[in-house]
């Protein structure tokens, strides 16, 4: 049976890691072996920070966690859910502002 070697598929999907790499420094952006683990650490980085990115900018929205926010809403017997929340939140920031001021008070 014949060698296999680096053909057509095997070059594109390096190829293919490699440009995922570009601009990591020294080896992990030339040679393909670290520069697949690279890629595939930096994946799993983009996937997790981009639900961590929604819980941070919740944060900053609000002024306080969503958990002491939620809380305070039911303790002034404000029953919005989530959805209408958000809703409020996108189109009509001025109303939201004013409930976080009134359940931060």
């Amino acid at each position: 049976m014949p060698r296999a070697k680096g053909g057509f598929k095997t070059r594109r999907r390096r190829k293919k890691i490699l440009e995922q790499a570009k601009g990591f420094y020294g080896a992990k952006s030339r040679l393909y072996r670290v520069a697949t683990e690279a890629v595939d650490k930096a994946m799993q980085y983009a996937y997790r920070d981009r639900k961590a990115k929604k819980r941070e900018f919740r944060a900053l929205w609000i002024g306080l966690t969503y958990s002491q926010f939620m809380l305070k809403l039911k303790q002034a017997n404000i029953t919005l859910n989530r959805k209408s929340l958000a809703d409020m939140a996108y189109n009509d920031p001025a109303a939201f502002n004013q409930l976080v001021e009134k359940v931060k008070s």
